[in-house]
């Protein structure tokens, strides 16, 4: 009941096949020519304008400005988590002590 019922093979007729065209033939192209490679120094590798080296320069700045006052807020934070939870503990302990001379007094 649940089987899959496949056609016999007798009964399968294939599509015509149309011979697809071969692709057009094109020359390889020449091999570029081989130049003489530059020295290795590093004075050659960039080469940056003034307002370009300044603009570099300024986005480092602000990035590590970024970096640095995202750091500042997370440790004040924690600054701020510290002295609210030693605050609680101060109050906590207040209260038990008077808590514990009041069962004492009956």
């Amino acid at each position: 009941m649940f089987k899959p019922k496949y056609p016999s093979p007798d009964t399968y007729t294939p599509a015509t096949i149309r011979p697809t065209p071969a692709p057009a033939q094109h020359p390889e192209p020449a091999p570029a020519p081989v130049t003489a490679k530059a020295p290795n120094t590093l004075s050659g590798l960039v080469q940056h304008s003034p307002g370009a080296t300044l603009a570099l320069a300024a986005g480092a700045v602000a990035g590590v400005l970024a970096l640095a006052s995202v750091a500042v807020s997370l440790l004040l934070a924690v600054a701020v988590t510290a002295v609210a939870l030693s605050i609680s503990a101060v109050v906590v302990l207040f209260l038990v002590r008077a808590l514990r001379q009041e069962f004492k007094n009956h």
